[in-house]
């Protein structure tokens, strides 16, 4: 079990009661917070009491009511078109508001969140809860250590079947799409690597609406001396597999499966390769959402600086921004070196 210090609770609101929301229910209450309201379309829905009474939630309102009331922070995980409007009215409110993936549409969103949150004096955070799990510190470490070299070559890969045919993640007016939903995973994991990519290119298949039914593209990230590293992401709505992440290096290669697990029930293992040695690395099971909650209650009190700021997110937009650019332009993007 990973350990990890309380923060002083927050009083929380949910806007909607989707599936992600059961995650963050728990993770709220281990690290000491508490769901005062949770905020849906029709509270006097028989979902909406079904809802209230499975997790005990103490009052059941509207959006809107969710804005208005007495709280400190605020969990959005609506539909992608729905991050901005309400994750901005809420901090306007002066909430503190953890945003699920992908913060924004594009980056134009995500810089008035950064603003917003400037104006304000709100924490605003990115909800990649994988980010906060144990084995992406240690990946991270290993690479910085120059354990495995240079590296050269990036692959991560991240899909599944959606078989549910009334799923917004169809519709591209509503931020529908594969590279939204699990491709951001990747990029966000090859930005955590390498930083900033100089340019990209991708290819997608569409579907007859326009949304990627899969995308696979390629962070380019040049060196000055020849080198640099190729960073390639793939990801789809169609396909079954295991998320993966691997890494190549002059001197070194590391290999993972679920590298983007949020809450890991089982152990997770990589392996490092250097030379003819090679060794595995197992971590515990673990819960990235309390971890993700426990920072950002930290963050809202003054206790600790916000990881992962409202510029990160900007940055991570743009490279999606890129990629899209890319597979419908048919040529490489290439992206300015400064916000």
């Amino acid at each position: 079990m990973t350990h990890f210090t309380q923060a002083p609770g927050l009083r929380w609101g949910l806007f909607g009661a989707a599936r992600i929301a059961r995650a963050l229910i728990p993770a709220i209450r281990e690290s000491g917070g508490t769901v005062e309201i949770v905020g849906v379309r029709d509270p006097a829905s028989e979902h909406a009491r079904d809802f209230a009474a499975e997790w005990n939630t103490p009052r059941i309102g509207t959006y809107q009511e969710v804005v208005e009331a007495e709280l400190d922070a605020v969990y959005n995980p609506l539909p992608n078109d729905l991050h901005w409007p309400w994750s901005a009215a809420a901090m306007r409110a002066g909430k503190h508001v953890l945003t699920e993936k992908p913060l924004s549409l594009n980056a134009k969103e995500a810089q008035q969140f950064a603003q917003v949150a400037l104006e304000t004096g709100r924490v605003s955070l990115e909800a990649f809860a994988y980010r906060f799990q144990p084995h992406v510190t240690r990946i991270r470490e290993i690479v910085r250590s120059g354990e495995l070299g240079e590296l050269r070559s990036l692959q991560g890969s991240y899909g599944f079947f959606m078989s549910n045919p009334s799923d917004f993640r169809w519709l591209p007016d509503r931020g529908g799409g594969a590279l939204y939903d699990v491709g951001c995973y990747p990029v966000n994991f090859m930005r955590l690597l390498l930083g900033e990519p100089g340019s990209v290119a991708a290819q997608a298949r569409w579907t007859d609406q326009g949304v990627d039914l899969g995308i696979s593209g390629v962070m380019n990230y040049p060196d000055l001396n020849g080198g640099g590293a190729l960073a390639s992401i793939s990801c789809a709505f169609d396909w079954q597999g295991t998320p993966r992440l691997a890494l190549y290096g002059t001197a070194g290669s590391l290999e993972m499966e679920q590298p983007f697990e949020s809450s890991n029930h089982q152990p997770l293992t990589l392996r490092v390769t250097v030379g003819e040695q090679t060794r595995e690395e197992t971590f515990a099971p673990s819960n990235g959402y309390t971890l993700m909650v426990s920072h950002f209650q930290r963050a809202a009190r003054g206790e600790e600086a916000l990881l992962y700021p409202p510029e990160d997110a900007v940055k991570q937009a743009r490279v999606l921004d890129a990629l899209f650019a890319s597979a419908r332009g048919g040529q490489r993007v290439t992206l300015a070196a400064e916000l």
